[in-house]
């Protein structure tokens, strides 16, 4: 079975240096890049089976986004934002694309991590090639919002880890229908123990702070400024969309079939937000654009 490796990358916010881990998957030597990055508490692993599947096309690279997962945290929680992960990114890929040669990146984004690839594509000469934004978009439904804020901020602790893993599967059902050991590993891959033994989320609690500082005049500001973004972006772009997801809308995927990189929609059935692309059918779905012509 092809495994990943392990690395890391030193970053830099306005409040110091942090490291940002990360799996690679592939030929060190293919002058193809597949960024996968996750949704806001997810880790890297949450990749693994569509890494596998495409490592013989790619060098995919699964970053934990600094504060999750095996990656450092930042010392100012108000700068867990979109921009600082952009920031992350480009460091990410300068160590990546280390030979200084322009190869061929693209991007498949859950949620957070659509918009971190958003922000990327959309800068001038940036790397990304083809993008893959899974169920997000520029405008975002307000009370799945308040619904992801409200979660990510509960400063939770489990006696056993078969506690800890059910309240990971009882607020991650909008993902769609998934077997046992699906579950387990969903949950395993966001949970650790503590010094105490208890059971905690493997990411930190700071990342609420910015959900909670939000305000109704500077989200409208957010939701301009993605859809600016959006709009200069060129590359070839697929959108998908869970047919049930609460956080984008079948209006808004509309419009973004229309505008700006006018994105090839898929909607895929029996699932909210967000798709997990664990499974072959879905996983299809990411191959087919990704190795299209």
């Amino acid at each position: 079975m092809i495994e990943a490796k392990i690395k890391s990358v030193q970053c830099l916010s306005p409040a110091g240096l942090h490291r940002m881990a990360y799996k690679e998957w592939g030929a060190a030597d293919n002058p193809r890049v597949l960024v996968c990055a996750h949704g806001v508490t997810r880790v890297s692993d949450d990749f693994d089976n569509l890494a596998r599947a495409l490592a013989g096309d790619y060098r995919v690279i699964c970053p934990d986004i600094v504060g999750r997962g095996r990656s450092g945290w930042l010392r100012n929680p108000q700068l867990y934002r979109i921009p600082q992960y952009v920031s992350d990114m480009v460091t990410l890929l300068a160590r990546v694309l280390a030979n200084g040669e322009r190869q061929s990146v693209a991007w498949f984004g859950t949620s957070m991590g659509g918009l971190i690839g958003l922000g990327l594509a959309s800068l001038p000469d940036s790397p990304v090639e083809r993008l893959i934004l899974n169920d997000i978009g520029p405008t975002l439904a307000p009370e799945a919002l308040q619904r992801i804020g409200d979660y990510i901020g509960q400063d939770l602790r489990f006696p056993t880890f078969e506690a800890a893993a059910k309240f990971i599967r009882d607020v991650s059902l909008s993902f769609g229908r998934h077997t046992e050991a699906e579950w387990h590993k969903l949950a395993a891959d966001v949970l650790r123990q503590d010094k105490d033994g208890q059971w905690i989320r493997h990411y930190d609690m700071g990342l609420a702070l910015p959900f909670r500082s939000a305000t109704p005049e500077s989200a409208r500001a957010d939701e301009a400024t993605l859809w600016a973004a959006y709009d200069a972006v060129s590359c070839p772009t697929l959108l998908v969309r869970g047919a049930d997801s609460d956080l984008l809308s079948r209006e808004t995927a509309a419009v973004m079939a229309g505008r700006g990189p006018k994105a090839r929609l898929v909607e895929i059935a029996d699932c909210g937000h967000a798709p997990t692309f664990i499974h072959a059918e879905q996983i299809a779905i990411a191959q087919e654009f990704l190795l299209s012509k």
